[in-house]
């Protein structure tokens, strides 16, 4: 793996940079090109942020400039705050798939940015999310172990489900 991942964090969570290497094995490799690192941190401090972004910014990346070759940022106390026992143990369940997602758009936003050609930059938000979803799905595969091999089989009609529920939700909402 060419990307290489760093722990500045005080998060005692386990198994961190195994999570994130998981996620970068569904990305293909090409697209990773000119990514030197992913560093894990408490909160990202970048100067010319606002201190109310600072500490809500789950991620963020660092193109190349000059001779420095681009990185990423993934702030730990966003996605795993240290919070009473309730908070803290929902955020430790879905700590794997939210650093998933993130490590995904760091990943989208530097191909976007970097290697992908004709996108426009109006459109480079719903090319982002396409990418991150997309891959996504591929490692929710990969990590999913029973429950997803049962389900897989049902997936269209569940997809056909959720479809109708949310268009009957807008038509409810545009009546009211």
């Amino acid at each position: 793996m060419n990307v290489k991942i760093e722990i500045t964090s005080t998060n005692s969570t386990k198994n961190l940079s195994r999570n994130v290497e998981r996620v970068l094995e569904v990305v293909p490799q090409e697209h990773l090109r000119g990514l030197a690192k992913i560093v894990l941190v408490d909160t990202i401090m970048e100067p010319r942020l606002s201190a109310a972004q600072r500490s809500t910014l789950p991620a963020l990346y660092h193109p190349k400039m000059g001779g420095q070759s681009a990185w990423a940022e993934v702030s730990m106390n966003v996605l795993a705050p240290k919070e009473k026992f309730p908070k803290r143990l929902l955020t430790k369940l879905a700590l794997k798939s939210n650093l998933a997602q993130v490590v995904l758009s760091l990943v989208a936003q530097h191909y976007q940015l970097t290697l992908s050609k004709g996108v426009k930059k109006t459109l480079l938000e719903p090319a982002i999310k396409s990418y991150v979803e997309r891959h996504f799905e591929k490692w929710r595969e990969r990590q999913g172990g029973l429950r997803v091999r049962l389900l897989k089989p049902f997936k269209p009609q569940l997809d056909r489900l959720a479809k109708r529920l949310a268009k009957r939700y807008k038509a409810e909402l545009a009546k009211k």
